[in-house]
């Protein structure tokens, strides 16, 4: 069984919706500006978001050898130690500056300042015991050092992934929000067209992939699925109707998110057999993210160049 990584499944999330205004030359105007002040502020969060999900992905390497209450002992087995993080003083300066810039997103901005604090004393952690592990020191000091380490770091990481799980479905509410609201304006300028049925399949889609099992929920909300998959399937069908109407309209997307629905369908009746535990049935769900990813590819080309 594998399940998609945590980068995987967030990028892939956070990448789901055609933008708006990307591909069309209409003068801005009002709404058009506090759509992109929208999209600047989100840009910002998510830009500290994808780089500082390193430290997560350090923490979950570290975990997956260590005791993370006892901590190391000197006789493991296997010593992974952790991953070396990425340089974020940039994202970080970002993120820091969207916090006071309009429009106010009152939840999420709140939440920025404490994620950013809990990075920051966890990093210097993790790049300390990153070391202490590549040197090997720990068979010199028979653990002393890694034992001291982890004092520190089990509680640091425990307060970065609080505040992260806390940030995450905050940033995703105001990403949903501002895709609906761009979603509303694409159809108040062009009307239900191509680049209104791309986008609409697209919002439609990323509540499936939300909803997929991972390491830390591998058991699957069946009602919750069936509905985000019953919306999705409702905007395939509609896009399939003016495919058929306008043909030619999707420049190499076209069938695509059928043929993702079809295999979404597949999975759904392997989860069904399984009780929605993808333990239990084995699930591989990498294909289901990385079909995903491609759907997201094919989706911003869809209706640049229709034939």
């Amino acid at each position: 069984m594998t399940f998609p990584t945590r980068r995987a499944v967030f990028l892939a999330v956070i990448m789901g919706c055609v933008p708006a205004f990307a591909q069309t030359s209409v003068p801005a105007g009002p709404e058009t500006v506090a759509s992109q002040a929208v999209i600047r502020k989100l840009n910002a969060y998510v830009g500290l978001l994808n780089r500082t999900l390193r430290a997560s992905e350090s923490m979950a390497r570290y975990g997956s050898w260590v005791n993370m209450k006892t901590g190391p002992t000197g006789h493991e087995s296997i010593v992974y130690g952790l991953y070396s993080l990425y340089d974020v003083r940039d994202e970080i300066a970002k993120a820091k500056a969207a916090v006071d810039a309009e429009p106010r997103m009152a939840e999420l901005d709140a939440a920025i300042p404490p994620y950013v604090v809990a990075y920051e004393t966890l990093a210097p952690l993790i790049a300390q015991a990153n070391g202490y592990y590549e040197r090997a020191d720990y068979k010199v000091d028979k653990m002393a050092e890694g034992k001291t380490l982890h004092a520190k770091l089990a509680p640091a990481g425990k307060a970065f992934l609080e505040e992260r799980a806390k940030l995450e479905p905050l940033f995703a509410r105001e990403k949903l929000k501002s895709d609906e609201a761009e979603l509303a304006l694409i159809e108040k300028r062009e009307g239900r067209k191509a680049r209104w049925v791309v986008a609409n399949v697209m919002l439609r889609a990323r509540p499936v992939v939300e909803l997929l099992p991972r390491e830390a929920k591998p058991v699957v909300d069946l009602p919750a699925f069936d509905a985000a998959l019953a919306t999705y399937a409702s905007a395939v069908r509609s896009m399939d109707e003016f495919a058929a109407a306008e043909p030619g309209s999707f420049s190499g997307f076209e069938g695509r998110p059928a043929s993702w629905l079809g295999k979404l369908r597949e999975f759904r009746e392997k989860l069904g057999r399984a009780k929605g535990d993808a333990r239990r049935g084995r699930i591989d769900t990498t294909w289901i993210v990385n079909d995903y990813n491609t759907l997201i590819s094919s989706s911003q080309m869809a209706t640049r160049f229709p034939r």
